[in-house]
This record gives C-alpha cells, sequence and structure tokens, in this order.
C-alpha cells in the first residue's frame, strides 16, 4: 500500500508487563507492529511530501508535517509551541485563539520521566500517557497541575535549573536508562525550587499550582526484542528504500536491525509499505 505517514499510534495496556501496542499509521490504514516484530519491513518513500494540515504538495516538511504557508500561519506551528513559556494568548496576539482555547488554555501536567536520564516536562492531561510513550519514557511521574500551558512552561524553565528538560534519543533507543526513584528525585527538586516557586505564586496573576504527591510512578515497557549497540539513522532523503528487520519501536522509532527512523519526523511523507 501507498499513502502518507503519520505519527504512530500507541496504547498502554492495564496489564505494565504487557509491552505497548503500536499501531503504523499509512493514510487511513493501521498496521499492528507488534505483530510483525522479527520480520522484513520496507518503507520505499516516493519523494513527495504533503501537508498534514492542508494536503497541499510540498518540497520541504515544517515542523513535523506542514507546509511553510501553514508552518507560518497555525497556531500549533508557533514557536511557544516548542517554548511554552513564551505564550502570547493574553496579549492578543495568538495566531488561532479558538485553537489556543482548546489545546492551551486547558490543565497541564508538570511531570518528571526518565528516558534517557531524569527529565522534567509539561503535557496538557489529556496527552497522558502518550507524551511519555512518544519520548520513550520507560518512567514517568506527574509532579504538578496548573491551569495553562504558559503557567505549566513557567515552572519548567524553574525546574530545567535543576534537571534536563531534554531527551537524548541515542541513548533512549539503546535502552541503557538506568531505573529511578522518581518520588525521591521529586521531592529533592521540588525542595531546591521551593523559593522559586513561592515567588512565581505571587508574581504571576491566576497562578495556581497544584502539587500531585499522591501520584505513584508508572513504568513503560516497549516492544523491543534487541536494542541496538550503535545508532545508525537512515536519511530517506539520500536513499529513499529503508529495509530491515524490525527489532522493535521506542517512542516514535523503528529499530531496524540496520538502523533507526523517526517516522514523526517524517508526517506528511508518501511511502510505500511491504512486510
Amino acid at each position: 500500500m501507498t499513502a502518507t505517514l503519520r505519527k504512530m499510534h500507541a496504547s498502554i495496556n492495564a496489564n505494565r508487563d504487557i509491552p505497548i501496542a503500536y499501531d503504523f499509521s499509512l493514510g487511513d490504514q493501521r498496521i499492528s507492529l507488534n505483530e510483525i516484530l522479527g520480520k522484513t519491513l520496507k518503507l520505499t518513500f516516493t519523494g513527495d511530501v504533503y501537508c498534514i494540515h492542508c494536503d497541499r504538495k510540498t518540497k520541504k516538511s515544517f515542523s513535523q508535517g506542514y507546509c511553510y504557508p501553514c508552518f507560518r500561519k497555525l497556531a500549533q506551528c508557533d514557536m511557544c509551541i516548542l517554548k511554552p513559556e513564551t505564550c502570547h494568548f493574553d496579549k492578543g496576539t495568538c495566531r488561532d485563539p479558538e485553537w489556543a482555547e482548546r489545546h492551551c488554555m486547558q490543565n497541564h501536567t508538570v511531570y518528571l520521566s526518565n528516558s534517557s536520564a531524569l527529565k522534567v516536562g509539561i503535557t496538557r492531561n489529556t496527552q497522558i500517557p502518550t507524551r511519555w510513550i512518544d519520548q520513550g519514557a520507560v518512567q514517568a511521574l506527574p509532579i504538578f497541575e496548573v491551569k495553562t500551558r504558559l503557567h505549566s512552561g513557567l515552572v519548567e524553565v524553574l525546574l530545567a535549573n535543576h534537571v534536563s528538560d531534554k531527551t537524548n534519543w541515542r541513548v533512549m533507543l539503546k535502552g541503557g536508562a538506568p531505573m529511578l526513584d522518581l518520588e525521591q528525585e521529586r521531592d529533592r527538586l521540588v525542595d531546591a525550587c521551593e523559593a522559586d516557586l513561592e515567588q512565581l505564586w505571587e508574581e504571576l496573576e491566576g497562578f495556581s499550582l497544584e502539587p500531585l504527591n499522591e501520584e505513584k510512578p508508572i513504568s513503560l515497557l516497549y516492544p523491543v526484542l534487541e536494542y541496538p549497540k550503535k545508532i545508525t539513522s537512515h536519511n530517506v532523503e539520500k536513499n529513499p528504500v529503508v529495509e530491515g528487520t524490525l527489532l522493535g519501536i521506542k517512542g516514535q522509532y523503528l529499530i531496524l536491525d540496520n538502523g533507526v527512523i523517526n517516522i514523526r519526523k517524517h508526517t506528511g511523507y508518501e511511502a510505500a509499505l511491504e512486510i
């Protein structure tokens, strides 16, 4: 079948001893990837790329799947999506206030996770645990709830002075991150940031910070037969045919015996899939 790629869909089982179930999205088709672990998978990219918003054919993809005009005008492509502490909704300059009401002016969770190491992150409450899975986290713990994306971003900036807010994707794909005591890390981090958080409370109008001290860490298990010792990334611009034995899926990456490929990065790319 030939169609445009979409982000892989992942679902978590109530039994945490069962790996996350991944579906490969190709147009309107969904293919269970867990069922083809150990088999040969071949993706042949046609060279055509289509915007995931307007379906316009584009020479280059921006912000993981958008054409340049959509990248310039859509709220979901604004810089504040990458840096939520720069949200300008309250200044009346948001590209799409209705979109922001649905996505940014909603309750957000500040969390700790363990993907390549300890990191802090934020997400809309409705994106739990999807956000953690997309980052390849093996552990996660919600620590605060706030009212808006802006507020979550400001809290994240304070915490990021003491712990990373980035994932090392190469380390994540090697599967070598040691398990952490996230509750202990939470307590340490909150103590270190107590004065800064109190100051934020005093200075920011309407700021609400709810500690989630009753939350317990969750563990995430990925469908991986074998982790690579060396990370080689497939470049479809240089070689449009990606073929190899599927050894695993983690985050938004396919792990093949001859390299890895980030499917989300290639959202909107047209490709043919053979198994």
